[in-house]
């Protein structure tokens, strides 16, 4: 089984092309949250905060915010609205299970 074979088969695809735009997805998502990362952090203050902890925490905060925003957006574009948001509600279940497993 190859590397695209794989994909198809964990994402529950059925065409290669599916496979390749889905990818075309993160990239342009990860592309786009780079160059648009320092307009928005400046605007939000970010970069001036003090102690450097809770600036860390406020990027990575930000970044997972703007990120999963781009991804729907990308998605929606490329006319894979339907897999990105199953795979964000995934996501997004997972992080609440980790905060409830915890109380």
């Amino acid at each position: 089984m190859n590397f695209i074979e794989k994909l198809k088969h964990r994402w529950g695809v059925k065409s290669a092309l599916d496979v390749l735009i889905i990818l075309l997805v993160f990239t342009c998502t990860g592309f786009t949250s780079l160059i648009i990362k320092k307009p928005i952090f400046e605007a939000l203050g970010i970069p001036d905060m003090e102690p450097r902890l809770l600036r860390g925490l406020c990027y990575a905060f930000a970044l997972l915010i703007f990120y999963n925003i781009l991804l729907l957006i990308y998605g929606f574009v490329f006319g894979k609205f339907q897999f990105f948001f199953a795979f964000e509600k995934r996501f997004f279940g997972r992080i609440v299970n980790i905060f409830k497993k915890n109380k």
